[in-house]
């Protein structure tokens, strides 16, 4: 299905890897001209002639850049002014007790996952509002509306981004901006797949390994694996296009089935 994005420009934060990385390829692959993220130059450059290789006919950009710093954010405003989609993906998180949790962790947990991507949003939604047309996405987690309490720093980030699209959905009233929160649940990153590998015995198959943490840790997932996330970002890409226009400030679920449903 052709998603109508042909030639737009997109700002993936945290695109070097896990979910960000696959947002960045699926927008790709719909002819969209991704400006790779992240805090490593060489990473994010190996992420662009990954994308030059695989999608010619688009035309990506290393826009290496550590958002949470103010100075360098004022510097890929300047070089990057324009963009029709920004994908508010770049956070952190850890397994951590409530006790264990300080002041600063709490600071630098808001200025990580919540005040940069406010910075980013902020600065091009007015320049969406006055096109009348862009998307802004937040990749929040099931975490945002079910904390398992087994991170309440990130669950706490979450949710706020939950607030803030919301609040940014009121002022594109009338327009064909929007902005929206994607929840995934458990998500099968580099990251997660080392962990799930160092747990068990080599001799066991990935699989063998992925039922067994499943059905001992998350017996609450209604889909018994992780997700992958070539899954969320084909996702993205629908909500990026022009079909999703009625998506307006929505927390929008792929958590497999974490959530229970309230009706």
């Amino acid at each position: 299905m052709d998603m109508g994005l042909k030639n737009k420009t997109a700002l993936v934060t945290g695109s070097t890897k896990g979910i960000g990385k696959a947002i960045a390829f699926e927008l790709a692959r719909e002819g969209v001209n991704v400006l790779v993220n992240g805090r490593n130059h060489e990473e994010a450059e190996q992420t662009v002639q990954a994308l030059k290789s695989e999608f010619p006919n688009t035309s990506p950009q290393n826009a290496a850049a550590d958002i949470i710093d103010r100075q360098q954010r004022e510097a890929l405003f300047e070089k990057y002014p324009h963009v029709d989609i920004l994908i508010n993906n770049m956070g952190i998180y850890e397994i951590m007790a409530y006790e264990d949790v300080d002041d600063e962790v709490w600071e630098t947990y808001f200025r990580t996952n919540v005040l940069a991507a406010n910075g980013l949003s902020k600065y091009y939604l007015s320049k969406m509002l006055k096109n009348s047309d862009g998307r802004i996405i937040f990749i929040a987690s099931e975490e945002a509306m079910m904390p398992s309490g087994q991170m309440p720093q990130y669950a706490m980030t979450k949710s706020m981004l939950l607030s803030l699209s919301k609040s940014l959905s009121k002022l594109t009233k009338g327009t064909e901006v929007t902005s929206n929160t994607i929840l995934p649940g458990p998500t099968l990153s580099e990251n997660v797949q080392q962990i799930i590998e160092s747990l068990y015995p080599a001799d066991m198959t990935f699989a063998e390994k992925e039922k067994q943490f499943m059905a001992a840790n998350l017996p609450q997932s209604e889909i018994q694996r992780f997700i992958e996330p070539i899954e969320i970002g084909r996702l993205a890409a629908f909500i990026c296009s022009p079909y999703a226009s009625a998506f307006k400030g929505s927390p929008i679920r792929m958590d497999g089935g974490m959530v229970p449903t309230i009706y």
